[in-house]
């Protein structure tokens, strides 16, 4: 008999491997920082590539490791996430890298954080097959996300960063699909 733990984690592991296969593909991020309380915004455009990661891939087995997984444990599936971002304003180049996605259960592990380069891991839920919501915790902070997949062309997204139960950041974006 399949538990009801069981059975949410097949279904939240079915919908992590629809929502990351559904953003495959290359995006264009146009992003709104605020910061609080003093309301200073900041504006970003990024050129994002997603890749599905399948299980058993070179680069889930590396992230397994990363975290400390015992080799009897596979993450489910992934995705790989490139970005190059640009200030919108003044036109200079931010920020550039990579991050690597990896699904089991109801965890999602990566290996890097928003604001760290250390492996960290989320907690993430589906309060429908569209949207997929992610709380990360490190460094004494909080990091609680929602994307939402709109149609096939367009992604939201929305970042709220808090410390000691106090808002210090909201991003907002709205995501493009180029190809």
């Amino acid at each position: 008999m399949t538990s009801p733990l069981q059975l949410a984690q097949t279904t939240d592991e079915s919908q992590i491997a629809e929502f990351f296969t559904e953003s495959v593909g290359k995006w264009r991020s146009e992003r709104r920082y605020y910061t609080l309380p003093s309301g200073a915004t900041k504006e970003m455009v990024s050129i994002i590539s997603i890749r599905f990661l399948e299980q058993g891939c070179g680069e889930l087995q590396k992230l397994a490791q990363l975290h400390g997984l015992p080799d009897s444990m596979s993450l489910i599936c992934g995705a790989e996430v490139i970005w190059e971002s640009t200030d919108s304003v003044t036109g200079r180049k931010e920020s550039k890298g990579s991050t690597l996605f990896g699904a089991l259960g109801s965890t999602l592990y990566r290996d890097r954080g928003f604001a760290t380069s250390k492996p960290v891991t989320a907690q993430y839920y589906f309060p429908n097959p569209k949207t997929l919501c992610l709380r990360t915790e490190y460094n004494d902070s909080v990091f609680e996300e929602e994307l939402k997949l709109v149609g096939s062309k367009y992604r939201t997204r929305q970042t709220i960063i808090s410390r000691a139960g106090e808002q210090l950041m909201i991003g907002q974006y709205l995501e493009k699909r180029l190809d």
